[in-house]
Protein backbone atom coordinates (compact mmCIF):
# COMPACT_ATOMS: atom_id res chain seq x y z
CA UNK A 1 0.00 0.00 0.00
CA UNK A 2 2.82 2.43 0.32
CA UNK A 3 4.26 1.48 -2.80
CA UNK A 4 0.52 2.37 -4.35
CA UNK A 5 -0.13 5.51 -2.66
CA UNK A 6 3.77 6.62 -2.38
CA UNK A 7 3.33 7.57 1.19
CA UNK A 8 6.90 9.04 3.63
CA UNK A 9 8.42 7.10 5.98
CA UNK A 10 6.82 9.22 8.68
CA UNK A 11 3.23 8.18 7.27
CA UNK A 12 4.36 4.65 6.99
CA UNK A 13 5.29 4.59 10.53
CA UNK A 14 1.85 6.26 11.64
CA UNK A 15 0.20 3.36 9.58
CA UNK A 16 2.45 0.37 11.26
CA UNK A 17 1.92 2.19 14.93
CA UNK A 18 -2.27 2.55 14.55
CA UNK A 19 -2.58 -0.48 12.92
CA UNK A 20 -4.32 0.43 10.16
CA UNK A 21 -4.28 -2.81 8.30
CA UNK A 22 -6.49 -5.11 10.63
CA UNK A 23 -9.01 -1.91 11.56
CA UNK A 24 -9.22 -1.54 6.95
CA UNK A 25 -9.66 -5.26 6.82
CA UNK A 26 -12.47 -5.89 9.65
CA UNK A 27 -14.67 -2.71 8.65
CA UNK A 28 -18.40 -2.94 8.29
CA UNK A 29 -19.51 -1.36 4.92
CA UNK A 30 -22.38 -2.08 2.75
CA UNK A 31 -19.69 -1.49 -0.45
CA UNK A 32 -19.60 -5.01 -1.54
CA UNK A 33 -22.92 -4.70 -2.87
CA UNK A 34 -23.81 -1.22 -3.55
CA UNK A 35 -20.20 -0.10 -5.29
CA UNK A 36 -19.52 -1.43 -8.83
CA UNK A 37 -16.24 -3.56 -9.25
CA UNK A 38 -13.53 -2.72 -9.97
CA UNK A 39 -13.97 0.32 -7.60
CA UNK A 40 -15.59 -1.62 -4.94
CA UNK A 41 -12.26 -2.80 -4.07
CA UNK A 42 -10.92 0.50 -3.92
CA UNK A 43 -13.80 1.82 -1.51
CA UNK A 44 -12.97 -1.10 0.84
CA UNK A 45 -10.03 0.03 1.51
CA UNK A 46 -10.81 3.59 2.17
CA UNK A 47 -12.75 3.16 5.45
CA UNK A 48 -11.31 1.64 8.66
CA UNK A 49 -13.29 -0.05 11.43
CA UNK A 50 -11.41 2.38 13.85
CA UNK A 51 -10.33 6.22 13.66
CA UNK A 52 -7.58 7.03 16.19
CA UNK A 53 -7.81 10.91 17.23
CA UNK A 54 -5.05 11.02 19.30
CA UNK A 55 -4.22 14.40 17.85
CA UNK A 56 -7.11 15.94 19.30
CA UNK A 57 -6.43 18.16 22.92
CA UNK A 58 -10.20 16.25 24.18
CA UNK A 59 -11.26 14.66 27.40
CA UNK A 60 -13.30 11.45 27.07
CA UNK A 61 -16.71 13.43 27.65
CA UNK A 62 -16.95 15.44 24.76
CA UNK A 63 -20.03 17.26 22.79
CA UNK A 64 -20.21 16.23 18.78
CA UNK A 65 -19.64 19.84 17.84
CA UNK A 66 -16.39 19.95 19.96
CA UNK A 67 -15.39 17.02 17.84
CA UNK A 68 -15.68 18.56 14.76
CA UNK A 69 -14.29 21.66 15.23
CA UNK A 70 -11.26 19.93 16.85
CA UNK A 71 -11.18 17.90 13.49
CA UNK A 72 -11.49 21.20 11.40
CA UNK A 73 -9.06 22.70 13.31
CA UNK A 74 -6.52 20.28 13.07
CA UNK A 75 -7.51 19.08 9.52
CA UNK A 76 -4.18 17.87 7.91
CA UNK A 77 -3.75 15.30 10.41
CA UNK A 78 -7.57 14.32 10.14
CA UNK A 79 -7.00 13.71 6.61
CA UNK A 80 -3.97 11.52 6.83
CA UNK A 81 -5.72 9.61 9.78
CA UNK A 82 -8.69 8.90 6.89
CA UNK A 83 -5.95 7.32 4.91
CA UNK A 84 -4.66 10.63 2.81
CA UNK A 85 -6.64 10.12 0.05
CA UNK A 86 -9.33 12.68 0.94
CA UNK A 87 -10.09 17.02 0.39
CA UNK A 88 -11.86 18.53 2.77
CA UNK A 89 -14.61 20.22 1.14
CA UNK A 90 -16.75 21.39 4.00
CA UNK A 91 -18.56 21.40 7.00
CA UNK A 92 -22.03 21.54 8.21
CA UNK A 93 -22.82 21.12 4.96
CA UNK A 94 -25.70 22.03 4.02
CA UNK A 95 -28.30 20.41 1.93
CA UNK A 96 -32.22 21.67 0.92
CA UNK A 97 -34.96 19.46 0.17
CA UNK A 98 -37.89 21.00 -0.49
CA UNK A 99 -38.86 23.15 2.28
CA UNK A 100 -36.24 22.36 4.76
CA UNK A 101 -32.77 22.63 5.48
CA UNK A 102 -30.35 20.08 6.51
CA UNK A 103 -26.73 20.14 7.65
CA UNK A 104 -24.08 17.09 7.03
CA UNK A 105 -21.05 17.37 9.77
CA UNK A 106 -18.54 16.76 7.10
CA UNK A 107 -18.23 16.42 3.14
CA UNK A 108 -14.66 14.93 1.80
CA UNK A 109 -13.53 14.27 -0.96
CA UNK A 110 -11.86 10.73 -2.06
CA UNK A 111 -9.85 11.17 -5.00
CA UNK A 112 -9.40 7.84 -6.63
CA UNK A 113 -13.29 7.21 -5.92
CA UNK A 114 -14.14 10.30 -7.29
CA UNK A 115 -17.01 10.83 -5.09
CA UNK A 116 -18.08 12.99 -2.65
CA UNK A 117 -18.09 11.31 1.34
CA UNK A 118 -20.35 12.64 3.71
CA UNK A 119 -19.58 12.08 7.40
CA UNK A 120 -21.51 12.33 10.39
CA UNK A 121 -20.06 12.23 14.03
CA UNK A 122 -21.79 10.42 16.89
CA UNK A 123 -20.09 10.71 20.09
CA UNK A 124 -22.43 7.73 21.25
CA UNK A 125 -22.83 4.04 20.61
CA UNK A 126 -23.99 3.42 17.22
CA UNK A 127 -28.24 3.28 16.32
CA UNK A 128 -29.41 1.63 13.66
CA UNK A 129 -31.57 5.07 12.63
CA UNK A 130 -27.94 6.53 11.92
CA UNK A 131 -28.29 5.09 8.94
CA UNK A 132 -32.02 6.11 7.69
CA UNK A 133 -30.36 9.47 7.83
CA UNK A 134 -27.03 8.71 6.12
CA UNK A 135 -29.34 7.13 3.40
CA UNK A 136 -31.38 10.02 2.85
CA UNK A 137 -28.09 12.47 2.82
CA UNK A 138 -26.21 10.67 0.42
CA UNK A 139 -29.66 10.69 -2.06
CA UNK A 140 -29.88 14.62 -1.29
CA UNK A 141 -26.07 14.92 -2.29
CA UNK A 142 -26.39 12.63 -5.22
CA UNK A 143 -29.02 14.91 -6.63
CA UNK A 144 -27.96 18.26 -5.68
CA UNK A 145 -24.33 18.05 -4.98
CA UNK A 146 -23.13 15.40 -7.56
CA UNK A 147 -20.86 17.16 -10.26
CA UNK A 148 -20.42 15.40 -13.99
CA UNK A 149 -18.06 12.63 -13.81
CA UNK A 150 -18.66 11.37 -10.23
CA UNK A 151 -19.27 8.46 -9.00
CA UNK A 152 -22.44 8.24 -6.65
CA UNK A 153 -21.44 9.76 -2.87
CA UNK A 154 -20.40 7.02 -0.30
CA UNK A 155 -21.37 7.74 3.58
CA UNK A 156 -19.04 7.28 6.84
CA UNK A 157 -20.55 6.99 10.43
CA UNK A 158 -18.14 7.77 13.09
CA UNK A 159 -19.33 6.64 16.05
CA UNK A 160 -17.85 6.60 20.04
CA UNK A 161 -18.91 2.99 20.29
CA UNK A 162 -20.57 0.51 18.18
CA UNK A 163 -21.96 -3.35 18.62
CA UNK A 164 -20.64 -4.98 15.49
CA UNK A 165 -23.95 -7.63 15.42
CA UNK A 166 -26.29 -4.72 15.41
CA UNK A 167 -24.14 -2.92 12.87
CA UNK A 168 -24.67 -5.96 10.55
CA UNK A 169 -28.39 -6.21 11.18
CA UNK A 170 -28.60 -2.19 10.31
CA UNK A 171 -26.24 -2.65 6.84
CA UNK A 172 -27.83 -5.30 5.70
CA UNK A 173 -30.74 -4.47 3.86
CA UNK A 174 -29.26 -0.83 2.56
CA UNK A 175 -29.01 0.11 -1.06
CA UNK A 176 -26.60 2.86 -0.37
CA UNK A 177 -22.53 2.51 0.09
CA UNK A 178 -22.39 3.48 3.68
CA UNK A 179 -19.68 2.45 5.79
CA UNK A 180 -19.39 2.36 10.41
CA UNK A 181 -16.49 2.69 12.40
CA UNK A 182 -16.02 3.91 15.70
CA UNK A 183 -13.07 6.73 16.95
CA UNK A 184 -10.77 7.09 19.48
CA UNK A 185 -9.04 9.92 21.24
CA UNK A 186 -6.58 7.66 22.41
CA UNK A 187 -4.28 5.17 20.56
CA UNK A 188 -5.32 1.35 21.81
CA UNK A 189 -6.61 -0.83 20.26
CA UNK A 190 -10.33 -2.48 21.69
CA UNK A 191 -9.83 -6.29 23.60
CA UNK A 192 -12.58 -7.30 21.11
CA UNK A 193 -10.31 -6.74 17.91
CA UNK A 194 -7.81 -8.50 19.62
CA UNK A 195 -8.53 -11.87 18.50
CA UNK A 196 -9.33 -11.05 15.01
CA UNK A 197 -6.63 -9.48 13.28
CA UNK A 198 -5.88 -10.74 9.82
CA UNK A 199 -2.72 -12.43 9.06
CA UNK A 200 -0.22 -11.16 6.20
CA UNK A 201 -1.47 -13.50 3.78
CA UNK A 202 -5.04 -11.94 3.72
CA UNK A 203 -3.55 -8.75 3.61
CA UNK A 204 -1.64 -9.78 0.72
CA UNK A 205 -4.65 -11.45 -1.13
CA UNK A 206 -6.60 -8.14 -0.73
CA UNK A 207 -3.86 -5.72 -2.16
CA UNK A 208 -3.11 -7.97 -4.81
CA UNK A 209 -6.38 -6.98 -6.83
CA UNK A 210 -6.25 -3.01 -6.04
Amino acid sequence: MTRKLGRTKNVLLHEIENQTYAKTLLNQTTFDRTVAAPTGKHAKLAVKDEYTFDFLDLGEEHSERELERGLISRVENFLREMGGLFAFVGSQYRLEVGTHEYFIDLVLFHRPLRCLVAVELKNCEFQPEHVGKMQFYLAALDDSARQEGENPAIGMILCKTKDRTVVEYALRKSNKPIGVSRYRIVSTLPADLKGQLPDPEQIARLLDHV
